[in-house]
């Protein structure tokens, strides 16, 4: 499937797996296991690294602009104004106007603040920005009217984040026909980042794979693979 390529706001990207760059041991191993994912979007928390003084060790010295997407996102931002702010700050410091934009409303569940979300988005969109917004399916918010607006103002995919903790879940959630899943703790909290990220890179194919071949219906009971018509 070379031809099967995810498209946002015109730009193609080939891996539908998308990693993040948190709680690795260090910038090394995180480089390798982004190399072994085979992931060309890689996501940094703005608010957490250090993308304006080039005279101190950066993550982004270990991943290279010319071969990956970085998408800056506002992870740890619980007002519109830091949000707005931080992806402000990504775009000024020339790492990208594609934000994977977080307006949490909950520490512990780290579940949106839908309400600011559509607030800082608005003004983002307006700015030029590509937002890629982190929500949930809010039952107040995802009523006919509201997403109508939402859909018609950010165009984009849907990419499941949070929640895979293993490469079964991410192929279950392609095969539930997400356009992509974009995951850190998943690999860098495993016994074996670089194994689990490879397992991850084909985990998201396969899904992707079995959702386009179309799955046979399920059944309540099992049905003979070999044909009963005229045995002897």
């Amino acid at each position: 499937m070379t031809d099967d390529r995810l498209i946002i706001a015109g730009r193609e990207f080939k891996s539908r797996l998308w990693v993040g760059t948190g709680k690795y041991k260090d910038f090394a191993e995180t480089k390798k296991a982004i190399e072994v994912s085979g992931a060309d979007v890689v996501t940094v928390a703005v608010r957490r690294v250090n993308i304006t003084d080039r005279s101190k060790e950066n993550l982004l010295d270990y991943i290279d602009p010319k071969k990956y997407t970085i998408l800056p996102n506002t992870a740890g931002c619980y007002t519109v104004e830091d949000a707005v702010r931080y992806s402000r700050l990504a775009r000024a410091a020339g790492v990208s106007d594609l934000v994977k934009l977080e307006v949490l409303g909950d520490e512990r569940t780290l579940f949106p603040d839908t309400a600011g979300l559509i607030e800082a988005a608005k003004i983002l969109v307006k700015e030029g920005f590509i937002v890629l917004p982190y929500t949930n399916d809010d039952p107040i918010v995802a009523n006919p009217y509201n997403l109508k607006i939402i859909m018609e103002m950010i165009k984009v995919p849907i990419i499941v984040d949070a929640g895979v903790g293993t490469a079964s879940d991410a192929a279950f959630a392609m095969e539930l026909g997400a356009d992509a899943v974009l995951m850190n703790t998943a690999i860098a909290g495993a016994q074996d980042p670089i194994a689990m990220a490879e397992a991850m890179k084909y985990a998201v194919h396969a899904g992707r794979l079995a959702y386009k071949a179309g799955r046979i219906p399920r059944k309540l009971y099992a049905t003979a693979s070999s044909p009963i018509e005229g045995m002897l």
